[in-house]
């Protein structure tokens, strides 16, 4: 009954699709086949061996499950942050040595999203889902019990290793649930769990940690892992293996210039973000000259601005993905050039860290849509890519940042930085557009 609630209330707040997916026994094998829409009503083709009963699936239910993976990647990315003194004393290390095992997670993101997706790309994509969550959940627990320095370093790299291959296949699940008209959206939903996890899932793992041990908090994590498989596994249809996939045919996506164009952008623009965010708790204690426990605060604020722009980018991205970038970019090196004249000042800054939240999650959602749309039939490909280039940005923009702050500017610098590079992505995104359009008209 609970799950049925949420999956109805995520349904139709996140995606405005309302109804039931109904199941047709076609007979043979198992598989996801052509969906309609008939008065709000998504209609799913699947078949099943004779005799044997297919329940229901709800959309709401599926993308719910999706999102929970979404849920338990951004917790244990971001939690670590929170963590970090207490695992500093762990293991034994200065706070500066064990900030290594963020950069590893990262790094782990950046290698294992083309790899497990080229690799993958011929396994069915709910099992590779529940696989690819359930490897985040190994990796969260390999943390838990290791022990020392290094094994805690390469432990968080394996755990990032299935991150952006995971929203790369659920995102291709999630819009084949859906009509092509509310892609952008279904993406959305998925997306939105890495967003709610900022507000909820960060916060009480931290505390969690704080109270019980570090080592708790990646177990628990662990336990989220287990529930979205299990959710997925209930929820999300099947679909046949794709035979016909194969590595070269993935990574042929990266052939594509508008991939390429759109990676690049993710890369550096979205790097702006990182260049204020990374600093955001010497901003608020020694440039706004607030308490410690204000830092919370900020943190709240960002994550419910992420949400929100989750929501929005959905309905933003189905309306026009090229614009929504273009205007995201613009918009965030404003909202960070105004930062930086009026960070100084507490209710200036909570309203444009507020407007960065929402920014922040418009664009990495439409650069997701858009790489799906530009990688063709690599589409999976396309979407994991994206979380690739966020995490390149995350180091850019924190290493350019910390470079005009040990230049003596100060931490508030880091916003002009981040202005910098969201203008400079804003630029190389509109030079692919103009590139790809003499293709289109010789088309």
């Amino acid at each position: 009954m609970m799950i049925a609630s949420l999956s109805k209330i995520f349904e139709d707040v996140v995606l405005s699709v309302r109804g039931e997916a109904r199941v047709t026994v076609v007979g043979g094998g198992e598989c996801l086949g052509a969906h309609g829409v008939d008065h709000g009503v998504v209609t799913q083709t699947m078949t099943a061996a004779p005799g044997r009963e297919v329940r229901p699936t709800h959309v709401g239910a599926a993308l719910l499950a999706l999102a929970l993976g979404g849920f338990a990647i951004g917790t244990t990315e971001f939690m670590t942050m929170g963590l970090l003194e207490e695992i500093a004393v762990g293991i034994d290390r200065s706070n500066a040595t064990t900030g290594h095992i963020i950069s590893a997670y990262a790094f782990g993101v950046v290698v294992g999203a083309p790899v497990i997706v080229a690799l993958g790309a011929r396994l069915p994509k709910r099992e590779l889902a529940m696989g690819l969550i359930l490897a985040l959940g190994v990796g969260n627990a390999i943390t838990a019990m290791a022990s020392g320095y290094l094994p805690v370093l390469l432990s968080r790299f394996v755990s990032g290793l299935p991150h952006g291959a995971y929203f790369g296949v659920a995102s291709l699940l999630a819009a084949s649930l859906v009509r092509p008209e509310h892609k952008g959206r279904a993406v959305g939903s998925v997306m939105l769990g890495l967003s709610v996890a900022t507000v909820a899932g960060v916060p009480a793992s931290t505390l969690l940690g704080q109270t019980l041990g570090w080592r708790s908090a990646y177990w628990a994590v662990l336990m989220i892992a287990i529930a979205a498989a299990v959710m997925i596994a209930a929820f999300v249809p099947h679909s046949p293996a794709n035979l016909d996939a194969s590595v070269r045919g993935e990574l042929s996506a990266l052939k594509r210039p508008q991939v390429l164009f759109a990676v690049a952008a993710g890369m550096v623009g979205f790097g702006g973000l990182f260049a204020m965010y990374s600093y955001i708790a010497p901003i608020v204690t020694r440039v706004i000259g607030l308490d410690a426990q204000w830092i919370a605060v900020f943190l709240l604020v960002f994550g419910v601005g992420s949400v929100i722009g989750s929501w929005l980018a959905g309905i933003l991205a189905d309306w026009n993905d090229e614009r929504t970038i273009l205007i995201g970019f613009a918009s965030m090196a404003v909202a960070l050039l105004l930062f930086w004249i009026f960070g100084p000042y507490v209710v200036p800054a909570l309203v444009l860290v507020f407007t960065v939240g929402i920014l922040g999650s418009v664009l990495a959602i439409s650069l997701q849509v858009r790489l799906m749309t530009a990688a063709g039939d690599a589409q999976m490909l396309g979407a994991a890519l994206n979380h690739s280039a966020l995490n390149v940005a995350n180091g850019l923009g924190a290493a350019l940042g910390s470079v005009v702050i040990a230049a003596g500017f100060g931490y508030n610098a880091a916003s002009i930085v981040g202005a910098g590079l969201a203008v400079l992505g804003l630029l190389i995104f509109a030079v692919g557009l103009v590139v790809q359009r003499p293709t289109l008209v010789s088309r």
